[in-house]
């Protein structure tokens, strides 16, 4: 099974891209989508954040109040840490409880779609990094125009974030998004062409030589 790597900067069409890797039938793994899940009310994680960061974080129905918990973590890089300290293992286990199921199912290929990839050191785990990206002008319209964004928010998570320059000199493959849903679509079904080419090739020499890649 091949493990990739999708990463991104903030509203550089990360989550789009997820969706289409879904809609192709690969299996994904979404670590935002399990944070909300630890956050939300009765979550894991929800009363270790409490006892750090106090009830000011907590939302009337029992969840994190992520604004909130946002506005202090992005002023100050030690409550970032602390806040991760407690997030990442959570995130961590809930992904290989996923890498478990996906082995024991068979699928060929599987996505851990990660913002942090590199700044966690999550890319370790994969065998292959995408990364999306936008020019910088479109990223941020996209992100501005968000809900609750601001400009001392948006300065505060691009500063949170390794570079995208840095990113893209470690990533195997980039996906440039500015240019639309069907240049992203081809770029990405290039792209996996590209990932599932080796496979192909092992099971063609197999099939030359009479030998069954099973039994290599």
């Amino acid at each position: 099974m091949k493990i990739i790597g999708l990463t991104g900067g903030i509203a550089t069409g990360k989550s789009t891209t997820a969706t289409m890797l879904r809609d192709r039938g690969i299996p994904v793994h979404d670590a935002d989508a399990v944070v909300h899940r630890l956050m939300a009310a009765n979550g894991a994680a929800v009363q270790p954040v409490i006892d750090r960061f106090g009830d000011s974080v907590l939302a009337s129905d029992g969840s994190i109040d992520r604004q909130a918990l946002g506005g202090i973590v992005f002023k100050n890089a030690a409550d970032r840490r602390q806040l991760e300290s407690i997030i990442h293992p959570l995130v961590t286990a809930d992904r290989d409880d996923f890498l478990a199921e996906s082995r024991s199912m068979g699928a060929p290929l599987v996505v851990l779609d990660v913002p942090l990839l590199y700044e966690t050191g999550g890319d370790a785990a994969c065998d292959f990094v995408i990364l999306c990206d936008a020019d910088s002008a479109t990223q941020r319209d996209r992100g501005m125009a968000r809900s609750g964004m601001t400009e001392q928010k948006w300065d505060a998570i691009l500063a949170s974030q390794m570079p995208m320059e840095d990113k893209r000199a470690r990533a195997d493959a980039v996906i440039e998004t500015q240019y639309g849903l069907e240049a992203a679509r081809r770029q990405l079904d290039e792209i996996l062409d590209r990932i599932r080419v080796p496979d192909a090739s092992r099971n063609a020499a197999a099939r030359s030589t009479g030998v069954d890649r099973h039994d290599t």
